[in-house]
């Protein structure tokens, strides 16, 4: 506490809670009229924020899809897009990237600082890994995959 409140060193602590690092991905992200997004469809390790951001990434994809079917401008098998983006998606995309994230802050830091430096020395090595890091990579992915 004293390191990210400085002067602060007569503290009690209430609660401790064990959280366990583990990820999963859910064989399916739809059954019939019933869908699956954010945690209840993927859950990954915390770091780096890649759980949030793919789940409001699989709501914005699911409700832009139901709102086009409901309205009659698409057919129903249109959800069926959902569920082979968003889970390819989180495969290729959230579940590597958090992985990685795991494995460098388990690391002594060398190797993913060099990799770092090395990034930002270059411009477009820099965009793209942005582009990656943030998930507006992800979504050119997505269309892809139709």
């Amino acid at each position: 506490m004293a390191t990210v409140v400085p002067g602060v060193s007569d503290y009690q602590i209430d609660h401790i809670t064990l959280y366990k690092v583990h990820q999963r991905v859910a064989q399916t992200f739809r059954l019939g009229r019933a869908f699956l997004i954010g945690d209840a469809a993927h859950i990954n390790n915390p770091l780096g924020g890649m759980g949030m951001n793919g789940g409001i990434h699989d709501a914005v994809n699911l409700a832009d899809r139901i709102a086009t079917v409901w309205h009659g401008d698409a057919p129903e098998a249109e959800l069926d897009r959902f569920d082979k983006q968003r889970r390819l998606v989180t495969l290729e995309t959230i579940q590597k990237t958090t992985i990685q994230n795991k494995k460098n802050l388990e690391s002594s830091g060398d190797e993913f600082g060099a990799s770092l430096r090395a990034i930002t020395a270059d411009p477009a090595r820099t965009r793209e890994y942005l582009l990656r890091t943030s998930m507006i990579a992800s979504l050119a992915r997505a269309a892809e995959l139709g």
